[in-house]
């Protein structure tokens, strides 16, 4: 079946382009997993120089593939130039960071070496990765597994099949050896397979927590590490202490980032009743501003969700949630015309058992909930399956200590918006994953540490 790249602001067809074919797939798992043989024994200064030259033409092609993006999935073009640049700056930083990441550590006894550990690479890796940020996703299971020295196949989101190739003629320009990496444009039915083939070493996979417990058990079964970056419903939390203009203003922006499709966007947000009306509104004038449009637009900072599909779920999410009781403040009604567009949209009165409270709401779709303490509030924030991200506003630094070591999740931001940064480890808890990306931790995810004794 074909992948087809549709513009979500328009519904137009922007390409067509065939899978691979079973004879394609077993060429191309061939071919990497040679290279992968080869990429090992390649220099350390060579495999951090490629990186280094992806990311000045990630830098040289900003703005081509900028726009690649927003006309695939429509995120605002800005944006994209962003997600672009941070692709750039990752490359830069592994190629800075995996000498040090990767420099085996001598064990002393007595004062004498007793032994060292090493990390080896493991050797293909299968990347499994969404549409919501169609390169930065790929990017940071690449650069740190290929300076590593393990290569990468990149079964990339059916409906971003022009990103997913513009990420293969990235490396293939940069000097990554043919093979090295490996874009495949199959179904997700058929990357599972995949997992089985003893050429595959290990999987990583960002994508929902239906995907993550097939993909995690299928590697399991075929004893593979694996990275399971899933969902999330991370709670925005505003105390009675909290600089109330700053944290509404945030909290639009933490709501609607990508058009509210990130992992990591503010989903649930949990105000204390001595700020609540305040911070309501505040938030609810900051949502209504928001500019929705085409994503083209500079002016535009809301454009299409990616396709119809999703859509519809989020509408019928914000219409279950409302049948429940809930009160919609702004939003909430599908707009007429072309394109995927949903309003930003602000719920109040929402039961915790709500499907706005219980789901992941992948779009611009606000739940409030009143608290009367601290303590309500860490507990509604800990009362989900989720552990992905948090953010906390308070000028109490006894609470902003306690929240930080409190909440259930992979990282807590005090007074700001939660984002992934190279330099920190990125991951979660519960149904939100297993296994770390980024950082050192992203490094060695994808290794084998190898403890080597004995004289030398």
């Amino acid at each position: 079946m074909p992948q087809t790249s549709v513009n979500p602001a328009t519904g137009d067809v922007l390409a067509t382009i065939a899978d691979h074919t079973d004879a394609d797939v077993e060429a191309r798992v061939a071919r990497t997993h040679a290279a992968a043989r080869r990429w090992r024994a390649t220099s350390l200064a060579d495999r951090v120089a490629m990186l280094r030259r992806a990311a000045d033409l990630l830098d040289a092609t900003r703005e081509s593939l900028a726009r690649l993006a927003t006309l695939e999935m429509g995120k605002p073009i800005e944006a994209s130039r962003q997600e672009v640049a941070k692709c750039a700056l990752a490359c830069r930083y592994y190629a800075d960071m995996a000498p040090a990441f990767l420099a085996p550590e001598r064990v002393v006894r007595d004062g004498h070496e007793d032994g060292a550990v090493h990390f080896d690479p493991l050797g293909v890796l299968l990347a499994i990765m969404p549409w919501n940020f169609p390169y930065w996703q790929a990017i940071r299971a690449a650069a740190p597994a290929l300076a590593a020295g393990n290569a990468v196949m990149l079964k990339h989101a059916s409906n971003v099949p022009q990103c997913s190739l513009a990420i293969e003629r990235l490396f293939a320009d940069a000097g990554a050896p043919d093979g090295v990496f490996t874009s495949l444009l199959i179904s997700g039915a058929r990357a599972g397979a995949l997992i089985d083939d003893p050429r595959i070493a290990a999987v990583t996979l960002t994508g929902s927590e239906a995907a993550g417990r097939d993909v995690g058990a299928r590697a399991g079964r075929a004893v593979k590490p694996c990275v399971l970056e899933l969902g999330g419903s991370d709670p925005f939390v505003v105390l009675a202490s909290a600089e109330v203009d700053a944290a509404a203003k945030t909290a639009a922006a933490a709501r609607c980032i990508n058009n509210g499709q990130s992992c990591i966007a503010a989903k649930r947000f949990i105000v204390h009743a001595d700020v609540y009306d305040a911070f309501v509104e505040r938030f609810t004038a900051a949502m209504r501003a928001m500019r929705v449009g085409d994503p083209l637009d500079e002016r535009t900072e809301i454009g299409p969700l990616a396709t119809a599909a999703i859509r519809a779920e989020v509408d019928d999410q914000v219409r279950r949630t409302l049948s429940a009781g809930a009160r919609v403040l702004c939003g909430g009604t599908l707009p007429a015309g072309p394109g995927h567009f949903y309003p930003p949209t602000v719920l109040v009165d929402v039961p915790r058992d709500a499907a706005a409270a219980r789901e992941e709401v992948f779009g611009p779709v606000a739940p409030l909930f009143r608290v009367r303490s601290a303590d309500e509030a860490l507990s509604l924030a800990n009362d989900t399956t989720f552990g992905l991200g948090a953010a906390v506003w308070t000028r109490d630094a006894d609470e902003a200590r306690r929240f930080a070591d409190g909440i259930e999740a992979g990282t807590v931001f005090i007074n700001g918006m939660m984002a992934s940064d190279p330099r920190f480890p990125f991951g979660g808890v519960k149904a939100s994953g297993i296994g770390r990306e980024l950082a050192r931790e992203g490094l060695r995810s994808f290794v084998n540490v190898k403890t080597v004794r004995g004289a030398l």
